[in-house]
């Protein structure tokens, strides 16, 4: 079988190990049973399989497509490494610098087996591309060994959305129970093109192009930035800090917080501009993942800013019960907050 033997048409099923003898040779070959993500460099392909019905088993299920956002669709893939923390090397290197690598990336999912022999079919979706302005995000889960570990979940996009296999079935699952699960600090990573080191809203430069439908458009990141100053200043502080990882029964994703400082019991939510509808936004996050994490009743909100809003902004946070954190030269106004008052 060639590659002039099987096209790759959405909605096409096939076996990996027809994809490999089509379009492989003996690196594919080779991984055509092993990983999620199978180089086949002799065809400049790379064929990503998400097996959503396996991810289950570990009590998470991060793969489908979700609501995506002005940009496009975006489906949502899990990067390989069954045990321990995941890394941004090797195939999920490979994943995450496929164009880099001049490797055409195509989805498939996994979609019932072969009567004989048990192999598992897999339904062809289309051709993708990694998000080039948020390509992943870390998340959490529990591995075969039962040990919580970070695994970074890839954001596809469709190159042509006309050319792409989308159905509804394919959607990320609901979650079957509300779960706040406490998130650690993890040890910073080398930087990536394109790679978070953290778990909270992380960037290394202040801002990136991105190409993407509609044309180029600049997309800041100062939120990263902003977090991770403060994260050393709560270090310097001798402050402990986490996140959470929420999921909500009955809706699909998860909500993050961005930082948690453990040793005042204080949750923060940044934002990269200090506009009002920022931090409005920034309110009704808090008010949301309040509700969902252990001994809510005394934990603490802030907004933490980038510079100092307008009176009025002031006001608001003021009327809402929500503490002021915001950036100045040296470091942050409002940092630490005062005691909270004896009921």
């Amino acid at each position: 079988m060639t590659s002039d033997d099987l096209e790759l048409k959405p909605g096409l099923v096939t076996t990996r190990a027809a994809l490999a003898v089509a379009f492989g040779g003996p690196e594919a070959q080779e991984r055509a049973s092993q990983s999620g993500i199978v180089p086949a460099r002799a065809s400049k392909k790379l064929f990503v399989f998400s097996d959503p019905k396996k991810s289950k088993e570990h009590g998470y299920n991060f793969d489908g497509w979700t609501e995506g956002d002005n940009q496009s669709a975006v489906f949502d893939y899990t990067g390989t490494g069954p045990t321990g923390h995941q890394v941004l090397t090797g195939l999920n290197g490979t994943l995450l610098n496929h164009e880099a690598q001049k490797l055409d990336l195509h989805l498939f999912i996994s979609d019932g087996h072969v009567k004989s022999g048990g192999a598992k079919l897999q339904r062809y979706v289309g051709k993708m591309t990694v998000d080039t302005t948020v390509p992943c995000r870390e998340r959490w889960d529990y591995d075969t060994a039962g040990t919580l570990r970070r695994v970074y979940v890839f954001r596809l996009r469709p190159v042509d959305i006309e050319q792409t296999d989308v159905r509804q079935s394919d959607a990320v699952q609901v979650a079957k129970k509300t779960d706040v699960l406490p998130v650690p600090k993890m040890v910073k990573e080398p930087a990536k093109p394109g790679a978070k080191s953290k778990k909270t809203e992380k960037h290394s430069t202040g801002q990136t192009t991105a190409n993407i439908p509609g044309g180029e458009r600049t997309v800041i990141r100062r939120e990263g930035q902003l977090v991770t100053a403060f994260e050393e200043h709560l270090e310097q502080a001798g402050h402990a800090f986490s996140s959470f990882q929420i999921t909500v029964e009955g809706e699909p994703g998860t909500l993050t917080p961005d930082l948690y400082d453990e040793t005042d019991h204080l949750l923060y939510e940044a934002k990269g501009l200090t506009t009002r509808n920022n931090v409005r936004m920034a309110i009704g996050q808090l008010l949301d993942y309040r509700r969902h994490i252990e001994k809510h009743e005394t934990l603490r909100v802030a907004v933490l800013l980038p510079s100092e809003p307008t009176p009025d902004v002031k006001a608001l946070l003021d009327a809402a019960g929500i503490a002021l954190v915001y950036q100045v030269e040296g470091g942050f106004s409002g940092f630490p907050l005062s005691a909270p008052q004896p009921l």
